[in-house]
């Protein structure tokens, strides 16, 4: 297992490279000079001198790549030119966010996907498995800004009018409506967040995650579902399965126990192949519900061509990935014990 962990790990070091590597020439061949950003007509020319030094902007491009790829082997990410901070200190702030985000959201939807792929294998050509079929269709066919914004004007602001007004004729209490009213903006309350007790937070916190969560997942579960029903109907059509039935077993325990657990291994291997999905989904996500995550810090990065933290964010992104995929791997050998990675 370590060697197998060791040698994958070696083998997404050309894969790094390569990802920084186009996202360096990208942004050397990009239109307009990225030092004039920094400089106004009546910024001195001392200054001047001093910014371009900092920032290596008299350099060849071949030199600062060379030395961009030794700091990033030591994750030495440096300074960025827009916030004039470590970058590393802008990408610990903003990565535990969008992870939050988009594992949370794998960890939770990834199960209703399975669940729903299960329920039409079992009730396979019914009126359920056709509805699921067309609504896993329609949802995964969907642009994720679109379905962002939909969720908004529909479970955040429609929603929470008609809890008001429930609250106003005093069929809902004013703490129930408060409960049940979804944020459409950032990850906490920005004003009564400080004040709340610690139940109090973990309660604002997930109420922020539920509509950004499901913008992200939605699609991730609309696939996953339509995965497991197509791998779920090719198991039960198999020998075993006829010979669980014919030992008397239950069908609730011969599809739970013989056909759900062999039907998972695709769907484990989908869902390490969700993550870069995942990642590059919650960024437009974010900005839509002013998430304070890696996604804004992307966008801005571009806009003011922040060669360092832009960088940084995808080389970050892609070991998420590669992590991603390993862990995929392990789990795929945990499910299959006849599988050994080697």
């Amino acid at each position: 297992m370590l060697k197998y962990v060791a040698r994958k790990l070696l083998l997404a070091i050309p894969l790094i490279l390569g990802v920084v590597t186009l996202i360096f020439v990208l942004l050397e061949l990009s239109p307009g000079d990225i030092s004039s950003k920094y400089f106004t007509p009546e910024t001195p020319p001392e200054v001047r001198a001093l910014i371009v030094q900092k920032y290596d902007l008299d350099k060849p491009a071949i030199t600062r790549y060379l030395t961009m790829v030794r700091n990033l082997a030591f994750f030495d990410f440096g300074q960025s030119m827009n916030e004039d901070r470590p970058v590393f200190e802008v990408i610990s702030q903003s990565l535990p966010n969008t992870l939050l985000l988009s594992f949370t959201t794998l960890l939770v939807l990834f199960p209703v996907g399975i669940a729903v792929g299960t329920i039409q294998a079992v009730w396979q050509n019914t009126p359920i498995d056709a509805g699921a079929s067309v609504s896993s269709l329609a949802v995964y066919s969907m642009p994720g800004f679109w379905v962002a914004m939909m969720l908004q004007l529909l479970l955040g602001i429609y929603w929470s009018d008609w809890l008001a007004d429930l609250g106003r004729a005093g069929w809902l209490s004013p703490g129930m409506v408060d409960m049940l009213t979804l944020p459409t903006l950032g990850m906490k309350d920005a004003v009564m967040y400080d004040f709340m007790s610690p139940w109090e937070q973990l309660v604002d916190r997930a109420k922020h995650l539920v509509l950004p969560g499901l913008a992200v997942g939605l699609a991730a579960a609309a696939s996953t579902a339509r995965y497991m029903r197509a791998s779920l109907l090719g198991i039960i059509r198999q020998d075993f399965i006829r010979t669980a039935r014919a030992k008397g077993l239950t069908e609730r325990a011969v599809v739970i126990k013989h056909g759900v657990r062999n039907a998972l291994l695709p769907i484990v291997t989908l869902m390490g192949l969700s993550i870069p999905f995942l990642f590059s989904g919650s960024i437009i996500v974010e900005l839509v519900f002013g998430w304070p995550g890696m996604g804004r810090v992307i966008y801005t990065s571009i806009l003011t061509q922040d060669t360092p933290l832009l960088i940084a964010c995808f080389y970050v992104y892609t070991l998420v990935v590669v992590l991603g995929n390993l862990m995929a791997d392990i789990t795929y050998a945990y499910v299959d014990p006849t599988i050994v990675l080697e």
